[in-house]
């Protein structure tokens, strides 16, 4: 009954990897443009992807002094 390929676990098509590129690339560039700006490593968006991680990154850009708290021009 499961004699398809595709149906196998471990299989994963060239379809799959396109998509997934995709997806991380729409996660990761505004992620790190967003870290850039506010003066951290656009590296540092690869947290993005790691679960748990991700809350704990977001916590901590929360909880930073941003440039323009910092540029004292309110």
């Amino acid at each position: 009954m499961m004699d398809q390929p595709y149906m196998m676990i471990g299989y994963w098509s060239a379809w799959h990897w396109i998509a997934f590129v995709l997806f991380v690339t729409l996660l990761l560039y505004p992620v790190g443009r967003i870290l850039a700006r506010i003066g951290f490593s656009p590296l540092w968006s690869i947290v993005a992807l790691v679960p748990l991680a991700n809350l704990v990154g977001l916590w901590i850009v929360a909880l930073q002094e941003w440039p323009r708290d910092r540029s004292g021009s309110r």
